[in-house]
C-alpha cells in the first residue's frame, strides 16, 4: 500500500496579513497530481485542516473543493481534527461522507475503531486519533494524570486491543496530532502544553507499523516508523529553511518498508536579510531575495528614515522590518525623564531622539508641533521650540 502522509494545512491562515489561499491551492493541485503519478492508495491528513475553529468562507470553499477532488481520485482518504480545528464542525456528516471514501475521524471515542482497507497482502487498519484534549478526557477516560502522554497512552491502548483482535498479519497506521519528543517547534504552532506537560514519548506508538504525526510544522523523522510531515506551506520566518512537502510511505507484506519525502511547490520563498540599509539596497548578493517574502534586520548605527519604503523598492514583498544598530541596541522605549513642566512637543522630540538615536530635523520638529497643537485648544497650544 502506498500512503501519502500530510498534515497542518491551516486553510484560511494568513502570513503577516498576506493571504495564503493561493499557495494552499497550489499544494492541493500538487497533492492530486502526486496521487496519480505515484499510484497512491491512501492519503492521511493528521489534523489542522483549518487554521481556526470558525474558518473564513473562502477557506471552507477550498476545503470543500479539495475533499471533492480527493473523493474522485484513486485514493482513499482519512482525515483527523487538530487543535486548531473544531472537531464537531469538521466531523459534521462524517457518517454520510464515509460512503465517498473520505473518512473524517474527529471523535475521541472512536480512537480504537479503525478504517479498514485491503491491499494485495491483506488488511490494513488506519486508526485516526483526533487531537485529544487532556482536560476534556481525564474524567470520562478515568486517567490518573492530566497530560498528553496520559490521553495518547490510553488511546493507543485501545488501538492495541483492537489490533490484537484482528487477523494475524493485519498492518496498522496510527494518526495523531501532538508534540512527540524529538521534534522541534517553529514560531507558527500554537502551544498545546497542559500545566507545562506536552511532550509525548515515541514509545507510545511502538504498537503500530507507521505513526503519521501532525502539529509540528517542520518535517521530522523521529524513528523510521514515526514521522511528522510538517505543514505544506511556511507560516513563519522560523520556517525559512524548512523543506515542505509530504511523506510517501510504503507498507509491504510485513509492515513498513520505506518513506520518501515528496517536495511541495513553493510559490514564493522566504528570505531573511541583515545589514546596513545601503548594503541591502545595493549589494548584488541579495538579488535572489528580490522576489521572496522578506524579513529584514537593519544594522545602521542611526535609524534610517523611510526604511520600509526604501526596502520595498528593491524587495517589494518585505513583511517584517526590525532595527538592531551596530554597537548598541534599538531602543523601543524612551529613557525615563520627568514629564512635569515640559510641553507635549518637548516630550515628542525626546521620543524621536531616543528611538532614532538622533534628534528630529527642523521639518520634523515643525510637523510634531502642528500635531501637538491640533490636539489642544486655545491658550494651551505649545510655543515653538527651536531645535
Amino acid at each position: 500500500m502506498r500512503i501519502i502522509h500530510t498534515s497542518d494545512w491551516h486553510l484560511g491562515r494568513s502570513f503577516h496579513r498576506e493571504g495564503m489561499l493561493d499557495a494552499q491551492s497550489v499544494y492541493v493541485d500538487h497533492l492530486l497530481s502526486t496521487i496519480e503519478s505515484e499510484q497512491v492508495d491512501l492519503v492521511v491528513v493528521s489534523g489542522d485542516i483549518y487554521d481556526r475553529a470558525l474558518p473564513p468562507v473562502d477557506a471552507v470553499a477550498l476545503a470543500d473543493e479539495t475533499f471533492a477532488r480527493l473523493a474522485a481520485s484513486r485514493a482513499k482518504v482519512v482525515v483527523t481534527s487538530g487543535n486548531h480545528d473544531s472537531a464537531r464542525r469538521l466531523g459534521f456528516n462524517s457518517r454520510l461522507i464515509d460512503a465517498s471514501g473520505v473518512y473524517f475521524r474527529t471523535d475521541a471515542s472512536s480512537s480504537g475503531t479503525p478504517v479498514m482497507l485491503e491491499d494485495d497482502h491483506g488488511p490494513v487498519a488506519i486508526y485516526g486519533l483526533p487531537y485529544l484534549e487532556p482536560d476534556v478526557l481525564r474524567e470520562p477516560w478515568g486517567l490518573e494524570s492530566r497530560s498528553h502522554t496520559a490521553v495518547l497512552t490510553e488511546a493507543m491502548r485501545r488501538v492495541a486491543l483492537d489490533l490484537a483482535a484482528r487477523p494475524t498479519g493485519t498492518r496498522s497506521v496510527a494518526m495523531a496530532h501532538a508534540f512527540v519528543a524529538g521534534g522541534d517547534a517553529s514560531d507558527s504552532e500554537r502551544d498545546i502544553s497542559v500545566g507545562g506537560v506536552s511532550l509525548v514519548p515515541t514509545s507510545v506508538f511502538e504498537s503500530v507499523d507507521y505513526a503519521a504525526l501532525g502539529h509540528l510544522h517542520g518535517r521530522h523523522t523521529l524513528t523510521d516508523t514515526i514521522r511528522y510531515s510538517g505543514s505544506p506551506v511556511a507560516y513563519s520566518f522560523s520556517e525559512t529553511n524548512h523543506l515542505k512537502g509530504s511523506w510517501l510511505v510504503e507498507l509491504g507484506r510485513d509492515g513498513f518498508e520505506r518513506a520518501d519525502f515528496v517536495e511541495a511547490p513553493v510559490p514564493r520563498r522566504l528570505a531573511q536579510i541583515r545589514g546596513d540599509l545601503d548594503d541591502l539596497l545595493n549589494h548584488p548578493r541579495h538579488t535572489d531575495k528580490e522576489a521572496c517574502w522578506v524579513q529584514a534586520v537593519i544594522t545602521d548605527a542611526l535609524r534610517p528614515t523611510q526604511a520600509m519604503e526604501r526596502l520595498r523598492n528593491r524587495f517589494p514583498h518585505t513583511l517584517i522590518l526590525s532595527f538592531e544598530p551596530t554597537g548598541g541596541s534599538s531602543a523601543t522605549t524612551p529613557a525615563s525623564k520627568p514629564l512635569t513642566g515640559r510641553s507635549d512637543h518637548e516630550i515628542a522630540l525626546d521620543f524621536v531622539s531616543d528611538v532614532r538615536g538622533a534628534p528630529a530635523t527642523e521639518a520634523e520638529a515643525a510637523l510634531l508641533l502642528d500635531a501637538c497643537d491640533s490636539c489642544r485648544h486655545g491658550s494651551d497650544a505649545d510655543q515653538v521650540v527651536s531645535v
